[in-house]
């Protein structure tokens, strides 16, 4: 076994923690979670911290009553002050030390509040944000792992959209409603049950709105769900057309298509922007109609006050002092009826996430290692059609294909374009599974292997090139990630990379933009192959490694590639049939097929399909404007 292949097998037992972060929970372990914690897909974790935020909230709610309370006092002294002197009088004074006592008091209730309020913060606030970065961790490692064809049937927008907006909208509920909503609705129900004790019908007039108002909220559950979907389905087609009309600028500019293109993002952005009001007049109807019902209490209680006290059973006293914190009731609930539709669209964005999340992801070992590192794939087809359930001949990419690549050999595929030869490569490297017949390696089927321990035994080099907005020496120690620099600097000048970067403005430090959209394609592809020179795995995939290179550039790529393969396993596809006639082996393929293999000489004397390819393409070379 390569030395390559036993680091690689020594990293990946220093780190199974990252391998098992993202694994969905079995339907099993989220029926044994409480219903709270489902609701919101919760950790453990986070599920304690939610518990500790609705309990911080709520003695938050019980603190704030205790400043009330000292006005209360300070009121009943001054009533009482005024009540004991003679008619006419300006009443007793009120004597220092009761003014004193009334101060201490209030300053000691502002600490509490204060001290409540820091602790409700810390644990709501920053247990919720944690718990949101957790969320989007874990959904970015299961989308990781989860097959090449999820990405073919879900919109990039869309998933954008789970990682960012659902996990938003679901930090938001858990840090502004659910905490809130709970501990007043604790505090309201004490608050209730001591008003009961002193009067249980001024407290039945104050409560009585309440069971009314939170009905008319449920009710209109259903219409905010329709309306919430259709919005949300809004967003994600405008969100759609921005980006499409972005990323499609320069063929917008040349094509004179300003107006066309315009018009179909303008239409998106209207249609969000009424569904944005409808979704919010919807809902603001029902809130606002609740909050009016509930604020009908006050009126109520003071009807049945003013029935009381006339017939003598309350004195003005009580009255005053009971209606003093009705007002104080009332206030957080009229806010939370407000927040309570947040409630149910989080119901509906957490429902996406949690279908984004029952995906399979790809599951395999991460200890079996192959015997060897010959390739085989027996009698394999696969068709991308094939994961949305239309399955035929016709929908195959690969059909039946069985060939085998030995350990040590360069194999080269051509073949017209969709013949299939980028689609074996990636089925080789398991970006999917094929549907019929296996692929091994070494005699273990890919399948096996755990998606992270198989990609450790090879190195790609695409025809696409994809670059992060990151330094250059960040995006060539992507290749592998414990480098040092002078390794990164080596792995760049071997694939002839140094002198173009030593001439950007920070050399290495330089940030390369948006899929380093400072370089040019051939400058991009260099960087790529440097990427998998650092990486030195064993297998060795090329997928159009010199198509964006010019002439002078291209020889001492190959020359980079000529190391870079040197007792390595190596794959290449080659539209340049000349660029392969010197492969151990070549694979003709033409629709999904196998139609010839055998060496470049082999193949030319046949005059079969490799034949006609590369005298058509000789024949272009003498094509001149």
């Amino acid at each position: 076994m390569p030395e390559t292949t036993s680091k690689i097998h020594m990293q990946t037992q220093a780190e199974p923690q990252v391998q098992t972060q993202a694994e969905p929970q079995s339907h099993s372990s989220r029926a044994r979670q409480p219903w709270l914690q489902r609701m919101f897909m919760l950790t453990d974790k986070g599920y304690r911290d939610l518990k500790s935020a609705i309990a911080a909230c709520t003695l938050t709610a019980f603190a704030q009553f205790l400043p009330f309370a000292v006005v209360i006092q300070l009121f009943m002294v001054l009533l009482g002050s005024l009540s004991s002197g003679a008619v006419g009088s300006a009443g007793t004074p009120i004597e220092p030390q009761t003014l004193i006592l009334l101060f201490v008091e209030g300053l000691a209730a502002a600490v509490l509040v204060f001290i409540a309020s820091k602790n409700d913060y810390r644990k709501t606030y920053t247990a919720t944000y944690l718990e949101a970065e957790s969320a989007r961790i874990r959904i970015a490692e299961h989308l990781r792992r989860l097959p090449m064809s999820v990405f073919n049937s879900k919109d990039l927008t869309e998933l954008t959209t789970s990682v960012m907006g659902d996990v938003a909208i679901g930090e938001h509920v858990l840090s502004h409603v659910v905490p809130q909503v709970a501990a007043n609705a604790i505090s309201s129900t004490v608050v209730c049950a001591l008003l009961a004790f002193f009067d249980w019908r001024l407290a039945l007039a104050v409560y009585c709105t309440l069971p009314i108002s939170l009905i008319i909220i449920v009710i209109s559950r259903r219409v905010q769900t329709v309306l919430s979907k259709r919005h949300v389905d809004a967003k994600l087609k405008a969100s759609a057309e921005v980006q499409e009309y972005l990323e499609g600028l320069e063929v917008i500019k040349a094509c004179n298509l300003e107006g066309e293109r315009s018009r179909t993002l303008d239409r998106a952005l209207r249609t969000m922007k009424r569904l944005s009001i409808q979704t919010e007049f919807g809902v603001g109807v029902f809130v606002t109609g609740a909050q009016a019902v509930l604020q009908l209490g006050t009126g109520i209680t003071v009807l049945v006050g003013a029935q009381l006290i006339s017939t003598g059973r309350i004195e003005l006293l009580p009255l005053l002092i009971f209606m003093l914190v009705t007002t104080r009731i009332y206030g957080p609930i009229l806010v939370e009826l407000t927040l309570l539709p947040e409630l149910f669209h989080n119901i509906i964005a957490t429902a996406r996430t949690r279908r984004l999340m029952s995906l399979p992801v790809m599951n395999g070992s991460e200890t079996v290692m192959p015997d060897g590192l010959d390739i085989v794939l027996e009698d394999v087809s696969f068709g991308y059609q094939s994961y949305k359930g239309k399955k035929n001949e016709s929908s195959l990419a690969i059909k039946d294909v069985s060939l085998s690549i030995p350990a040590g050999s360069v194999t080269a595929f051509v073949g017209p374009s969709g013949s299939g030869k980028s689609t074996i490569a990636r089925l080789i490297a398991r970006f999917w599974d094929v549907q019929q017949g296996r692929i091994t390696l070494g005699g273990v089927d890919v399948r096996d292997f755990d998606p992270e321990h198989l990609m450790e035994f090879m190195s790609f080099v695409f025809q696409d090139v994809v670059l992060f907005d990151d330094t250059v020496m960040g995006n060539i120690r992507v290749g592998r990630r414990g480098a040092s620099d002078d390794e990164v600097r080596r792995a760049a000048r071997a694939a002839r990379c140094d002198e173009f970067i030593k001439a950007l403005p920070q050399g290495y430090d330089t940030m390369l933009g948006e899929n380093g959209a400072t370089l040019s394609g051939g400058e991009r592809q260099r960087l790529s192959i440097a990427r998998a020179l650092l990486k030195d795995a064993p297998i060795i995939l090329l997928d159009e490694a010199t198509a964006s290179l010019d002439p002078e550039n291209e020889t001492a790529i190959q020359q980079a590639l000529s190391a870079l393969i040197t007792n390595k396993t190596v794959i290449v596809i080659a539209h340049r049939l000349r660029t392969v006639l010197g492969a151990n082996n070549i694979i003709v393929l033409d629709n999904g097929r196998v139609v010839e293999q055998g060496s470049g000489s082999e193949l030319l004397a046949t005059d079969g399909l490799f034949a006609q390819l590369y005298r058509t393409q000789q024949q272009s070379l003498a094509w001149s404007v």
